[in-house]
């Protein structure tokens, strides 16, 4: 594998590295702009044009940009519809596999080929070349200018992040994980089981507990759920009836720690509690 191919997937390993123990911090800014504009392009160009000629620099990075808008594009239209979604786990490891499959294929189909015809990045100072006629050479600062503004312009976009609509997802399902499958009938003391789920879309850390009341008399509560921005929480929580009647009113309470109102009115399951 080429020097460059190496270096690029030497910088994946360490914003992977980066990203697992802390999803926020200065590396994951800084190699997250070429992971996602411009890394899957270039191994694309590297594997469709491993020689030299046939394309020159400022095509081959221009390029690179646009073919990497169009992977990332691909890859998450094609996790939308799997069973991983649209998470930071999922788009990281779909590319980052990507770039590794892509860059096996280059290396294979650089190896084809002479020494002296294999593309590849020399680390030299030296201007790349402008073209010989005064148009080749406007058409290139042009291009260089309209990726520097993009650059600019997703730069500012990311350091100034407009949050859009601010909300949690609360609710509960049955002990199966599915709706309809709730307690409907329990003997008094026996223990009654739902799932209930949170689901954090306030673009900020939050910490939530829950508290669940049965005809108003607190019962069980669950606390210490801290949840960044678009993790869910899913877990079974459990209620003991001490009372036998029909159609008991059984409430699940959300809060945010160190607020005594709840976020919501509570969500309401009947249960016949019999002797």
């Amino acid at each position: 594998m080429g020097n460059d191919l190496i270096l690029l997937n030497l910088l994946i390993i360490v914003l992977i590295v980066a990203i697992i123990p802390s999803p926020s911090n200065v590396v994951r800014i800084i190699l997250g702009f070429p992971f996602v504009l411009f890394f899957p392009g270039y191994v694309l160009m590297a594997a469709l044009f491993p020689r030299k000629e046939g394309i020159g620099g400022i095509e081959r990075v221009a390029l690179s940009f646009g073919l990497s808008i169009a992977v990332v594009a691909l890859l998450g239209l094609i996790l939308n519809y799997t069973s991983w979604g649209m998470r930071l786990e999922s788009i990281l490891y779909s590319m980052a596999s990507f770039i590794f499959i892509i860059s096996v294929i280059t290396w294979f189909r650089r190896r084809r080929l002479p020494q002296e015809e294999r593309f590849g990045i020399k680390f030299q100072i030296a201007l790349p070349s402008w073209g010989t006629s005064v148009f080749d050479k406007v058409l290139s600062v042009i291009l260089v200018l309209a990726i520097l503004g993009a650059l600019g312009i997703i730069g500012y976009v990311i350091a100034t992040p407009k949050a859009g609509q601010q909300f949690t997802e609360f609710y509960f399902l049955g002990q199966e994980g599915r709706e309809g499958s709730y307690p409907r009938e329990l003997i008094v003391g026996e223990e009654g089981r739902v799932v209930v789920g949170i689901a954090n879309n306030e673009y900020k850390i939050m910490n939530y507990w829950v508290e669940l009341r049965i005809n108003g008399v607190k019962n069980n509560e669950v606390e210490g759920i801290s949840l960044t921005h678009g993790e869910r929480w899913e877990n079974g929580v459990s209620f003991t009836p001490k009372v036998a009647g029909m159609k008991q009113k059984i409430e699940f309470l959300l809060y945010e720690k160190g607020e005594a109102t709840p976020l919501f009115e509570p969500l309401r399951l009947w249960v016949d509690i019999v002797e």
